[in-house]
């Protein structure tokens, strides 16, 4: 809403000090990101208190697990910390006319709800199941399909491709986010995104489609929709399977957004767009808006979440965390770098997937079922206690703040091999 005030004054001739502010995304980045700090740690102090009294605490199953049961009553339902801080300093320093806030505005909100609702299930219905699985994946498909739309036939998300002004041009060095390029590059309807390490990097959903025409057009928007669908319930789940321990989802998804920021800084400036020959993306300035602010909003919840957690995200947070950056890497159009990006929520949702079915196999074959790790998701594995016997290498249990803290260095490592791709090719 600043934003939009300060643009309606500079429109009507307003001249004073700072009335040019808000045309830079820099700055609008960095306001949100520190307003978004201020609010979470504001309102998480508050939010603890509360509801400790209201004896909103997390019920804990013993599994073996170092200093588990020291979690019992630890208040759950902190999520809405993190979208409450998001909203607020976003609403105020994003363009709201720009489609792709308003879908990362819905992101947020919808996903929240969704995890809201599974979290007072498993809270106030003390039903540790939380909310039907089916519905929860119902929920993040609807979300896929509204993005998926949106990317396929609103002409604001449009990407646009041509010959840009070389960068040695003074335009193209000195240009912001929010500079027209219809004079460099031309709008794009191709449904295309990026492939990391290949030389001529863009990659067409259209190849794949066996047919010619509007039956193919219209094939490869049905493709492009599903693999959107398939790229936010993953990220969205994997993001819920690594919040297992204090601050390490928190962490994770706060090194995943800053490397997103710088993503979508890059796709939409018509300088680096041009240098580093990708896409470039009129409106993503906002997207690095919006992905500062959540870093703002995870740091000030670290604040409390980091070990020992003062209170938990629960699925509020974590489902809508994933989803968001599922959301920004399709928007941005660098969804097949999360599997480096989001190395470790993908390492976690196939531990448990290998765990699930291994299981399954062993105790068909065998009669009875054996593990692969001591405890999924991953995470657990280095935090078990005692050894399962199909493990022949024992490996010793580490404290909780250490697995955590290693975890975000292995998430910065992947974090650093994808900014590098826009040059590794």
């Amino acid at each position: 809403m600043l934003y939009h005030l300060f643009e309606y004054l500079r429109q009507r001739g307003a001249d004073f000090s700072g009335i040019g502010l808000m045309q830079y995304i820099s700055v609008r980045g960095i306001l949100g990101n520190i307003t978004a700090i201020l609010i979470a740690l504001l309102a998480g102090k508050k939010t603890i208190s509360f509801l400790q009294k209201k004896q909103i605490g997390e019920e804990i199953r013993n599994l073996g697990l170092e200093g588990q049961l020291a979690k019992k009553g630890t208040p759950t339902m902190g999520g809405i910390i993190i979208i409450f801080s998001l909203l607020i300093p976003t609403l105020l320093f994003c363009d709201l006319s720009n489609p792709n806030t308003l879908l990362l505005l819905f992101t947020t909100v919808w996903l929240g709800f969704l995890g809201c609702m599974d979290d007072y299930i498993k809270v106030f219905k003390h039903n540790k199941d939380g909310l039907n699985g089916r519905l929860k994946i119902l929920g993040q498909v609807i979300l896929g399909l509204v993005v998926g739309l949106a990317l396929c036939f609103n002409e604001g998300l449009a990407f646009r491709e041509g010959n840009a002004v070389k960068a040695t041009d003074a335009t193209v060095q000195t240009a912001s986010l929010t500079s027209s390029p219809s004079e460099m590059f031309e709008s794009s309807n191709e449904i295309m995104t990026t492939i990391p390490f290949v030389k001529n990097n863009e990659f067409n959903y259209a190849w794949l489609s066996p047919f010619k025409g509007k039956f193919g057009d219209v094939f490869s928007k049905i493709l492009y929709i599903l693999v959107i669908i398939f790229i936010i319930t993953a990220c969205s789940n994997g993001a819920n399977l690594t919040d297992g321990m204090d601050g390490l989802a928190t962490g994770v998804t706060a090194i995943v957004s800053v490397t997103l920021v710088i993503l979508a800084y890059v796709s939409g400036h018509v300088g680096y767009a041009d240098y580093f020959n990708i896409m470039y993306i009129e409106k993503s300035g906002d997207i690095a808006v919006f992905m500062m602010t959540l870093v703002g909003a995870l740091l000030g919840f670290l604040w409390y979440n980091s070990y020992p957690a003062q209170i938990f995200m629960g699925d509020t947070g974590s489902l809508t965390l994933g989803g968001i950056v599922g959301v920004c890497a399709v928007l941005i159009r660098k969804e097949l770098l999360l599997p480096i990006l989001c190395g470790i929520f993908l390492v976690e949702s196939l531990s448990v997937i290998i765990q699930r079915y291994y299981f399954k196999y062993t105790k068909k074959k065998y009669g009875e079922g054996r593990r692969i790790f001591k405890m999924s998701p991953l995470h657990h594995h280095f935090q078990k206690e005692n050894v399962a016997a199909a493990i022949k290498k024992p490996v010793n249990a580490h404290p909780e703040a250490k697995i955590v803290m290693r975890f975000y260095i292995v998430s910065i490592m992947l974090a650093v091999l994808t900014i590098i791709t826009l040059k590794i090719r």
